[in-house]
């Protein structure tokens, strides 16, 4: 009876530390961002610049961004940290290509995770 008793003891203890365990990883990572520049053909293009916006209006207007400009790497990605968990408008521009219809709002990051998104520039 008592090896039972320690077995189940035991085992609360570490369904105890599994649920605690993940729930302080998921306040302990930030909510990211990571969009990735592609063209119509779904080439990755280094040197675009992104912006973020929590509104339409900011966005459409080109005011109050909350984060960017950020240039591409050459795999087309760009990094936004320390986000809070929402939906955001994303503004890609290269050259006289934008990404304007193609993929302009995001969905609600989920928070703690690095949410990942693609953009079209044509």
């Amino acid at each position: 009876m008592k090896k039972w008793m320690t077995i189940l003891s035991m085992g609360m203890l570490f369904l105890l530390a599994f649920i605690t365990g993940n729930h302080a990883e998921a306040e302990i990572l930030p909510t990211s961002l990571r969009i990735t520049v592609i063209d119509n053909l779904g080439n990755f293009v280094e040197g675009a610049q992104v912006i973020l916006y929590v509104t339409e209006d900011d966005y459409n207007s080109d005011k109050k961004p909350i984060a960017g400009p950020l240039t591409t790497d050459r795999k087309g990605r760009v990094d936004f940290k320390d986000l809070n968990a929402q939906s955001y408008f994303v503004d890609a521009r290269f050259g006289d290509k934008t990404n304007i219809g193609e993929g302009v709002k995001t969905a609600p990051l989920q928070e703690g995770r690095v949410n990942k998104v693609n953009t079209v520039i044509q």
